[in-house]
């Protein structure tokens, strides 16, 4: 018994110092992380406008106002990196006018929303010269593990 209470003891201090040395603050001259690339700023933006649009369809407005300010938050990351105005000036329309849905509980509003977002972003794509990029409402749901009809 001795024998496996000292493994077990020796793996939970190895593990303990790894942890502890990933906490640390890079020794000085040491790289810091690369900044988040924009494509890996769209991927995330592109799964908060699939799930927002699950959650606006099943009614799930609570749901559907989170993934409007996770949306918005990225665009305001995105913009910071490509100056300009350009993400406000293509996709603030759409998402003003899906806040105004989500408010109104109205799903024909959202849709339509929705559907102007998707064209802002397509937009912006274009002026980028990433028009090869097309954002549509996503016609089936990659989540499967998260329930998006609305809580009652």
């Amino acid at each position: 018994m001795k024998p496996i209470f000292a493994a077990l003891l020796a793996t939970v201090l190895f593990a303990a110092a790894d942890v502890s040395a990933h906490d640390m603050p890079p020794p000085s001259g040491a790289e810091e992380p690369p900044a988040q690339t924009i494509g890996d700023m769209m991927a995330m933006q592109q799964m908060r406008h699939i799930k927002l649009w699950f959650a606006g369809r099943s009614g799930n407005w609570p749901l559907a106002d989170y993934e409007i300010d996770k949306l918005k938050d990225g665009f305001e990351k995105v913009q910071e990196q490509l100056g300009g105005e350009t993400v406000e000036k293509t996709v603030g329309p759409g998402i003003s006018a899906l806040e105004k849905a989500v408010d109104g509980k109205d799903r024909a509003a959202f849709a339509a929303a929705f559907d102007r977002l998707s064209a802002g972003c397509n937009s912006c794509h274009t002026m980028l010269d990433h028009a090869y990029i097309v954002i549509q409402r996503p016609n089936s749901l990659p989540y499967s593990d998260q329930f998006f009809a609305a809580p009652k």
